[in-house]
């Protein structure tokens, strides 16, 4: 039977987006006045304070080798959702929270010469303070603008030489909503997602590839559609992250 044809288009974002258009990204840095580097990245609706510390120090599997090291931690507050949540203590971590903040340093790592840091870590917190989606890949994204900032700090006082980072690390979700491919998905769309993806890009390279059906099978070539999107996404990201740093 044919369905009634309502004037409404189906497919439309609930947003309004078009499929291919980001969320309106900010970011504000200098955010922390204590922190080495820090901003505060809004997605949309989702914000998320990001800080980066720099110690003279490394884990012990890095001593006495030269290299530095990169780390994270990640954290949503009480209410950055629509209900409240309990203050995860670090001994009792979700397992939700150890994936995402294992996703955030492997991705930040693979941007950096450790041999150009020396042998020093920069641990980037990751804290949601209003989640509407996506909030791993707003971490990832300003979480390379607060390393970075750390970083040129290190390089005014001399500490390090050269700059140990390369092209912007960014990360951004796609999804297949009402059988299309659309890119950042906020939590209406990531809730209703027949297939969702997150991506994280540095410049030509494809660092990590998240997919999985939530609902709906995916073909390879809506898979190919999707990383299209992503690697514009994350294009467009990137520019936002230059700027905030220049």
């Amino acid at each position: 039977m044919r369905k009634p044809d309502t004037g409404k288009d189906d497919t439309m974002r609930p947003s309004g987006r078009t499929p291919d258009a980001l969320r309106a990204v900010e970011i504000e840095t200098g955010f922390n006045r204590h922190a080495e580097g820090s901003c505060l990245i809004r997605m949309g609706a989702t914000h998320v304070i990001c800080t980066a510390t720099v110690e003279e120090r490394v884990p012990p599997f890095k001593r006495n080798s030269g290299q530095g090291w990169v780390t994270a931690e990640y954290g949503m507050l009480p209410r950055a959702t629509n209900s409240r949540m309990r203050r995860e203590a670090k001994s009792a971590q979700s397992g939700r929270t150890q994936e995402i903040q294992r996703l955030i340093g492997r991705s930040l790592r693979a941007g950096v010469d450790f041999h150009a840091l020396g042998e020093r870590q920069i641990t980037i917190d990751c804290d949601v303070i209003q989640a509407d989606g996506g909030t791993r890949c707003a971490s990832i994204t300003g979480g390379w603008v607060a390393m970075k900032l750390a970083v040129q700090k290190l390089m005014s006082a001399g500490l390090v030489k050269t700059d140990p980072l390369g092209d912007p690390v960014s990360a951004v979700s796609c999804g297949l909503y009402a059988g299309q491919p659309v890119l950042d998905l906020d939590y209406a769309e990531d809730s209703e997602a027949g297939v969702d993806g997150n991506f994280v890009v540095s410049g030509a390279k494809l660092i990590e590839v998240q997919m999985s059906a939530e609902g709906s099978t995916f073909s390879r070539g809506q898979m190919t559609q999707l990383m299209d999107l992503a690697e514009a996404g994350c294009a467009e990201l990137a520019q936002a992250q230059l700027r905030a740093t220049a």
